[in-house]
């Protein structure tokens, strides 16, 4: 059976889920929902329809999974528990420090309305957080270690355009070498969060804004960087054009750890990305857990999830049988 899939947002992410669903044979593209006007807005489905964001409750028995694309900041943690009165669906909520509490929204939401939720899905949080789980297991006695970048970040960009006086922005974070170098050497540094990552940001300001203001609002901004060396730049339209245009991304999750009766014998495991697009590629994890989601409700399960609870065999468009045979 075709999995039918319904984009609510036609960004970046948007975008790169269009392109995700049509690699994928066992889905096909719905509808895309917008809250700009649907006639300005134009996708590379034929087949698809483009529709006010008002209109989702009409679709309610014509999509299987909603996607939603919207930034972490305001949009999802309204929108994922709202939708999923109607929809199952998949997010990319990736503010750690508050998944715990978007969990518990979405679950309750989903659970009332017999739906399933999948949250946080991606490459960080995603990806990145699967592997630290399993590093975790193998190796208990040890300590873990993620760095992103060099790369933008979606989250991090939509927050600082979100400031009242911003035009534009890109944010990039970039791990420090010396404290990738320490881990990899086997040092086990105890780093803070300062020690791992900067992050540089590229604003381009509206007419009359106040730089100063704009630049302490990003600088203390909780949860995003307040806890980081940040550099602020203002540039021209022109110049984020020219220099900045493109969304990669891509980082490091290791953990140093020991075995042996007395911690004699020293391991490393290194899981690592390098994108050339941020968001396509999270669009194309997300794409795979939109079909675990599917999955999921077709067994009658409820609730909200996370990478954590979904089984690798709901992932892969293959039976379990071409799975054994081909990658175990």
């Amino acid at each position: 059976m075709t999995i039918r899939i319904g984009i609510l947002g036609y960004g970046n992410l948007g975008r790169g889920i269009e392109c995700a669903v049509k690699q994928n044979n066992d889905m096909e593209l719905a509808a895309v929902f917008t809250r700009r006007d649907p006639s300005t807005v134009h996708i590379l489905t034929e087949s698809a329809t483009v529709a006010h964001v008002d209109s989702i409750p009409d679709w309610k028995d014509q999509i299987d999974i909603l996607i939603l694309c919207g930034g972490s900041a305001t949009d999802l943690p309204e929108q994922t528990p709202k939708y999923a009165q109607w929809f199952n669906v998949v997010d990319s909520f990736d503010t750690h420090a508050r998944i715990p509490e978007h969990f518990a929204n979405v679950d309750a939401a989903a659970k009332a309305s017999g739906k399933i939720g999948i949250i946080s899905v991606g490459w960080d949080p995603g990806m990145f957080s699967l592997n630290r789980l399993y590093a975790n297991a193998v190796l208990p006695d040890g300590q873990d270690y993620t760095f992103w970048g060099k790369g933008v970040s979606q989250g991090h960009s939509d927050a600082i355009r979100r400031i009242p006086g911003v035009k534009n922005a890109k944010q990039y974070t970039v791990p420090v070498d010396e404290a990738l170098a320490a881990v990899r050497a086997g040092e086990n540094p105890q780093l803070t969060t300062r020690q791992k990552h900067t992050r540089d940001c590229y604003v381009v300001l509206e007419e009359g804004a106040d730089a100063a203001q704009i630049e302490e609002t990003i600088k203390t901004m909780p949860n995003y960087f307040a806890d980081y060396d940040t550099t602020v730049h203002f540039i021209s339209e022109e110049e984020l054009a020219r220099d900045h245009s493109g969304i990669p991304h891509g980082g490091f999750v290791l953990r140093c750890g020991q075995t042996g009766w007395n911690g004699e014998h020293k391991h490393i495991i290194e899981y690592n990305l390098k994108l050339d697009s941020n968001p396509e590629f999270t669009s194309s994890v997300i794409t795979a857990y939109a079909r675990a989601a599917y999955r999921l409700a077709q067994e009658g399960q409820t609730g909200c999830k996370t990478v954590f609870d979904i089984a690798p065999v709901y992932l892969s468009a293959m039976s379990p049988e071409e799975m054994r045979a081909k990658l175990l």
